[in-house]
């Protein structure tokens, strides 16, 4: 059985940094893509990174710069630091893992489990 745990979250001043953290049990990060993906309020979920098995790295475009996807094989986490966050940042953040080594979709329907959510919070 799959279960994705992220931790993290938290609110931060505009300006910020935080990072999130996802254990993955029952699930090997380096074996398939893996990503990242936030919902605000009234909004659709929304891609914000991702990285192959092979360690191919992908960023939605409002947070490039400023956020990096990296894992540790040995602790089987999956982490996203953020920083310079904007007030525009906030939303719950969700780690998301596939079966595939295909990774090259923010699709949510290609992320078949997900983490219960993480909530970042950044005030200006």
């Amino acid at each position: 059985q799959v279960q994705l745990v992220e931790s993290g979250g938290g609110s931060v001043q505009a300006g910020g940094s935080l990072r999130l953290s996802c254990v993955a049990y029952g699930y090997t990060v380096s074996w398939y893509c893996m990503g990242w993906f936030r919902q605000a309020p009234g909004k659709e979920r929304e891609g914000v990174a991702r990285i192959s098995n092979g360690g191919v790295i992908s960023y939605a475009d409002s947070v490039k710069g400023r956020f990096t996807i990296s894992r540790d094989n040995a602790k089987n986490t999956l982490y996203l630091q953020m920083n310079s966050l904007k007030p525009e940042d906030t939303a719950m953040y969700y780690c998301a893992a596939t079966t595939s080594v295909f990774c090259a979709t923010w699709s949510t329907g290609a992320f078949g489990y997900w983490g219960q959510g993480t909530q970042v919070t950044v005030s200006s």
